[in-house]
């Protein structure tokens, strides 16, 4: 459900399409996460969403940031000088491997050993990929990411004094519920290391927004796991999707072959979230428009690409009228920055903020 000053705000923008940001409502559900989480260490996956003034926000209540490149470092860090940074992501560069960080997260043995030759201070995560099963899950993370056992075995030796094994870091899967992320917990922390990192892949619903991630459930669980460890856990999209909206206008509405059709200003060159995800991305229409439209049937929402997968939403039943504003929600994170904005070089979407 769209709050409804979310809503005035969207009839009010003066162009479309735009990126509309409840701040409020980030500052509210950044808070409420941070509080059902006590004992463990909060980190934001900057990769979810770089936009500078949800950082700004989410940095009063964060412990740090994740980054996972040259670039989101150089974007955390000339904004908030000295914030703890945890460099993570396969594939680091050299010169990846000689930034300043608070955790480093090492992907294979040979990274190990290339960081060891920067003669540089580093503490060390492993990351670890354990055969485990995950049922149920949006998105596994296997393959290249990650270590298996015979490589942590092999990275072990390696350390002393000036390159540091502090722990493990995992992050398995995305799209797991409260209950599954505590089973995979429970398992994760049945080691000898005493600092875990967890990752995040909290399950993030576009198909219920109402139904979100029982954070109080998953701390309480954690705190009884975590007894005597440093827990450390860096959700993305859970923390930032809600706050984000699309606005956009319908610009035609179409019959073909029977079908109704909605094409919509801008696309998913501005929110690939439907495209990448597979899903119908929630919306509202808001009856602003007295052009041609249908009333009460299946309605494809689709963009202004000259692609047939330029689509948000498939037959939806709804009525839909030319000049009619539409608010896609759910679009605070894998959205514009996962976009492929230049296609076709249709404008850049506007981007505003709700500040109160």
């Amino acid at each position: 459900m769209i709050p409804p000053h979310v809503m005035d705000a969207a009839l009010s923008l003066p162009e479309a399409p735009a990126y509309l940001y409840d701040l409020p409502g980030l500052e509210a559900h950044v808070a409420a996460v941070r509080k059902a989480l006590p004992g463990v260490e909060l980190y934001y996956a900057v990769k979810a969403n770089p936009d500078a003034e949800l950082l700004r926000v989410l940095a009063g209540h964060v412990d740090g940031f994740e980054v996972s490149s040259a670039g989101e470092h150089a974007h955390v860090t000339g904004l908030f000088p000295g914030v703890p940074v945890a460099l993570g992501g396969p594939g680091k560069t050299d010169a990846e491997l000689r930034l300043p960080h608070h955790r480093i997260h090492v992907e294979s043995p040979n990274e190990l050993r290339r960081l060891l030759a920067t003669g540089l201070e580093a503490d060390v995560l492993l990351r670890v990929n354990p055969d485990l099963p995950v049922e149920g899950a949006a998105l596994t993370m296997s393959g290249p990411f990650g270590m298996d056992e015979a490589d942590v075995a092999e990275c072990l030796p390696l350390f002393g004094d000036r390159v540091r094994l502090r722990g493990v870091h995992t992050h398995l899967a995305s799209g797991l519920d409260a209950p599954q992320l505590l089973e995979l917990a429970g398992t994760l922390l049945d080691n000898r290391y005493e600092e875990v990192n967890l990752g995040g892949g909290m399950a993030v619903s576009y198909a219920a927004p109402g139904d979100r991630f029982d954070w109080v459930a998953y701390g309480a669980g954690l705190a009884g796991l975590g007894r005597g460890r440093r827990l450390r856990i860096e959700p993305g999209r859970a923390l930032t999707a809600y706050c984000g909206h699309y606005v956009t206008r319908v610009v035609d509405v179409k019959r073909v072959r029977g079908e109704a059709y909605a094409i919509l200003l801008g696309g998913t060159h501005h929110l690939r979230t439907p495209v990448t995800k597979g899903h119908d991305q929630p919306f509202t229409v808001l009856t602003t428009g007295t052009g041609p439209g249908v009333e009460e049937e299946p309605v494809t929402f689709v963009g202004q690409l000259c692609t047939p997968k330029d689509v948000f939403a498939r037959k939806i039943m709804t009525s839909v009228r030319v000049g009619d504003t539409v608010v896609f929600e759910m679009a605070g994170a894998y959205a514009w920055n996962i976009s492929h904005h230049d296609f076709l070089m249709h404008p850049k979407p506007a981007f505003h903020y709700l500040r109160s």
